[in-house]
């Protein structure tokens, strides 16, 4: 077993606390200094239904896991039956003793234990389960005693005590079957993709987060809502998603910094609010988080699928910034900048996150971020009478709040001149669409000192795997080991062109990697002249696995 770099699947129902197991093992190997990624997989059930996560621990950063695992973690028969096939040949398999049995065939070594009757003995509820498996599980790889404490002492508010007992019944149960090392570099905090969009919202500057709950992005309306007294936020979960983004329109025009939060269907709902956005130059920041549909799809599953919808939603021609955060640090660094962009251009901005990305646990290197650097916002200097569209060389018209002296602050859905006074005039109409498109043009040039597309693996390579969103993390891996060419894209819209160009200097075959049926990124550097050789797509709900990956890939080249 290469200990450099380990996969745990632990799995059982829906309503096992599986992912509390999951996010207590990530945490384990995080005190002993590994960076870990977590993949979750569960159905759109509350109870019943099988759910799962993988555990991937390295030396090194990562953001994707493998298909293979070292370690089998099964409460209960499914899991077994689902998830053997995964086991590399010299994995363990770790087992509820009561509920699973094992196929006769399987010759991996096997630990099982009686989970209910050591829960029994110790008059520990169901649920407790997980504690004995978890002590079993360390105890294998030689995990120190107080490292397990302390990451209960850490992570479990309820009943500490009775869990160590019966963590420690599984623990004492066997000898060390590995060892593994403790490594001292630093240890980082564990965040999902969803906590990570809402710190950086709050770095951004933040003042509202309004959101309808949706699967992938709940998770941002939850954990705002926890630190909306800290930060003096107004968190708010309006009756529907149109009051969502109209909520959200009042805030702006008060000068509060805004952010809205859903899922591909919800966003169908706000989408006449995102025109208004455009046509009254109130700033918004969308959260909107990929899922697999169409319609009701598949709710807890993964998708690549809404580009083309940011990219054209909302009726009439208006500009708008779109990134798409691939990992923890991603989500943090450009959902502030988002906010940033927004006000500046006074423009809707999204981040168009995924579910692999939203609720995947991640390392979290906050020293490896760029700057964060706030905007200068264009405001009223007073010595002209006040006008809220008036017309400037950027297209940026300076800004003023409700309420300001001497000041009559209008905002129109309709066309307008520049105090905000309804027209159908020609030529009022034609002057104010200009203004409005010409922000997209200096946001552009400004996007140019920013780093929009990344290269990593062999530079010099002909071949190059194109990617957005939470591809990276696999792309990146497979392009190392097959000394190819990654080059992701993280700003959709304004579409970098330029860096772009850049990146792809010397390629001479892209193959273009998206969780969609369709193609959607190649679609759209299509449209700039630019083709893709290969497309390989993935539109089944699950994200790719490194080794699905290489194996697709590799057969490519090959």
């Amino acid at each position: 077993m290469d200990m450099n770099t380990i996969s745990i699947l632990i799995g059982g129902k829906a309503g096992d606390g599986i992912d509390t197991t999951g996010f207590i093992v990530a945490h384990i190997f995080s005190r002993l200094g590994y960076r870990v990624y977590v993949y979750r997989d569960y159905p759109s059930i509350i109870r019943g239904g099988h759910t799962f996560s993988i555990i991937r621990v390295s030396q090194h950063a990562i953001a994707a896991h493998e298909e293979a695992i070292d370690f089998l973690l099964a409460l209960n028969q499914e899991t077994f039956d689902l998830h053997h096939h995964r086991l590399k040949e010299d994995a363990l398999i770790i087992y509820n003793s009561e509920a699973v049995k094992l196929d006769t065939s399987i010759r991996h070594k096997s630990i099982g234990l009686p989970f209910e009757k050591i829960i029994k003995e110790e008059g520990a509820p169901a649920i407790m389960r997980n504690s004995c498996m978890i002590g079993l599980f360390a105890k294998a790889l030689n995990i120190p005693w107080e490292v397990i404490e302390g990451t209960f002492k850490k992570n479990v508010s309820r009943e500490f005590e009775l869990n160590m007992k019966v963590a420690s019944r599984g623990y004492r149960e066997i000898e060390p079957l590995r060892s593994l090392e403790t490594l001292s570099q630093p240890i980082f905090p564990l965040l999902s993709g969803n906590e990570a969009i809402g710190l950086g919202l709050i770095k951004g500057g933040l003042k509202a987060y309004i959101g309808y709950p949706m699967t992938p992005v709940s998770g941002v309306l939850h954990f705002l809502a926890g630190l909306a007294q800290k930060f003096s936020l107004y968190v708010i979960h309006p009756e529907n998603e149109i009051s969502v983004m109209m909520m959200a329109m009042g805030f702006a025009y008060m000068g509060e910094r805004v952010a809205v939060g859903s899922s591909g269907g919800g966003f169908c709902l706000m989408t006449e609010g995102l025109s208004f956005s455009g046509m009254s130059e109130l700033p918004v920041v969308i959260v909107l988080g990929q899922r697999t549909g169409p319609s009701t799809g598949l709710p807890t599953y993964t998708a690549q699928t809404e580009l083309t919808f940011a990219m054209a939603s909302g009726q009439g021609e208006f500009p708008r910034f779109i990134v798409a955060p691939s990992d923890a640090e991603d989500a943090y660094y450009w959902s502030a900048m988002a906010l940033e962009f927004s006000w500046k251009y006074q423009i809707p901005a999204f981040i168009l996150a995924d579910k692999t990305v939203c609720e995947g646990m991640y390392s979290f290197d906050k020293d490896s971020i760029a700057s964060i650097l706030e905007e200068k916002l264009l405001l009223w200097d007073r010595k002209t009478p006040y006008q809220r569209y008036a017309d400037t060389k950027e297209g940026v018209s300076p800004l003023a709040f409700a309420p300001t002296k001497d000041a009559v602050i209008k905002v129109n859905s309709y066309e307008h001149d520049a105090s905000g006074i309804t027209t159908e005039d020609a030529q009022s109409t034609k002057k104010m669409q200009e203004k409005r498109l010409r922000k997209e043009e200096y946001l552009y040039e400004e996007l140019t000192h920013y780093v929009t597309v990344t290269v990593s693996g062999n530079n010099d390579a002909s071949s190059a795997l194109l990617c957005w969103g939470s591809n990276k993390g696999v792309c990146s891996e497979v392009a190392e080991r097959l000394r190819l060419r990654m080059i992701h894209v993280a700003v959709l819209s304004p579409f970098p062109l330029q860096q772009f160009k850049e990146a792809l200097a010397g390629v001479e075959k892209i193959l273009c990697v998206e969780n969609n049926a369709s193609g959607q990124l190649a679609r759209l550097i299509s449209s700039y002249g630019i083709g893709v050789d290969e497309k390989i797509l993935k539109y089944d709900g699950r994200p790719f696995t490194i080794d699905e990956l290489y194996g697709r890939i590799k057969a490519i080249i090959s």
